[in-house]
């Protein structure tokens, strides 16, 4: 039986929680690392829009999150939670500094096209930072392509790649899809393909999900819809 595990993060880079949950799993992944070594996971991050109908050039942050959530204090009250919620996971929130709230489908295309070719999480940590910490603007081409080079990646290739329309499709076949397959909010975490775990759960939460996870091996893996959009190992 393979040590390898997979964990599907479905998530997008503009929500708060997403990150804070990113945080968790690391936590997580340590424990798991310090328990069963001989374990080796794979993350691999999924796309899901919070708010598919962002114009694709993006909108106004402060303006957006007040419609959305009933006025500044809303906002204000939301923020103070997540403040504090990021501050026990190691996640510093600076949401003075964003201006723009983007549209994400260049972030996840971005995303899908690295995890073709290898690892995504290094790209997928310095996007929630540039969002959430920086303030830069995740839809921007310029923006991703700078922030692909400083993962590794070919600057002028990223760039030439978001210009077109290339792999846009099969992002929004699973986006499509995702709530066919339960998940409504997120992040949402696939474990090896049978169980899945809603929200930024505490670390402890998803390691008890990946043990009882191996434990399953023996049952049914990856459901469909996940193993179509999965790349190739």
């Amino acid at each position: 039986m393979s040590n390898s595990i997979s964990i599907d993060v479905v998530s997008d880079v503009v929500c708060p929680w997403c990150f804070i949950g990113k945080r968790h799993l690391q936590e997580a992944l340590r424990l798991l690392r310090d328990e069963s070594p001989e374990v080796a996971p794979k993350v691999r991050w999924l796309p899901f829009f919070l708010n598919p109908d962002t114009p694709e050039d993006g909108e106004p942050y402060l303006a957006f999150m007040e419609k959305k959530f009933g006025g500044r204090e809303n906002v204000m009250r939301g923020r103070e939670r997540l403040t504090k919620a990021g501050a026990a996971s190691g996640v510093e929130f600076a949401f003075d500094k964003i201006a723009v709230r983007a549209n994400t489908m260049r972030a996840h295309r971005l995303l899908h096209r690295t995890q073709v070719a290898g690892d995504a999480d290094a790209l997928a940590e310095r996007l929630f930072i540039a969002f959430f910490q920086r303030g830069e603007d995740v839809g921007d081409i310029d923006t991703l392509a700078r922030i692909a080079a400083e993962c590794g990646q070919d600057e002028q290739a990223v760039r030439t790649y978001l210009a077109t329309d290339e792999d846009r499709e099969e992002v929004q076949e699973f986006a499509d899809r995702a709530p066919k397959l339960g998940i409504s909010g997120v992040p949402f975490f696939i474990i090896d393909g049978a169980i899945g775990l809603s929200g930024a759960q505490p670390a402890e939460e998803i390691l008890v999900a990946i043990k009882q996870a191996l434990q399953k091996r023996t049952q049914a893996q990856s459901g469909p819809a996940i193993d179509k959009f999965r790349p190739a190992a």
